[in-house]
């Protein structure tokens, strides 16, 4: 298996977003089920962008409190 670094991660929660139709938040925990990892052991490969989509789904499941946005 190739070293995983946040670019991979990255690739590879996309693509289980798109063949899976998962949402990112669950892309991830799919990615760590098969893998073996725990949630809190793959916050290093977490991008900066991922971080905010995995928040947004957060959100929309009403795991989270929605944040206020301005409009754009």
């Amino acid at each position: 298996m190739k070293k995983i670094t946040s670019k991979r991660f990255t690739l590879l929660i996309e693509e289980l977003v798109h063949t899976k139709n998962l949402t990112y938040l669950e892309a991830v925990c799919y990615y760590c089920e098969q893998n073996g990892l725990e949630t809190n052991t793959i916050t290093k490969w977490i991008s900066p962008t991922m971080k905010e989509k995995i928040q947004y789904d957060a959100e929309q499941l009403h795991y989270l409190p929605k944040t206020t946005a301005l409009p754009l």
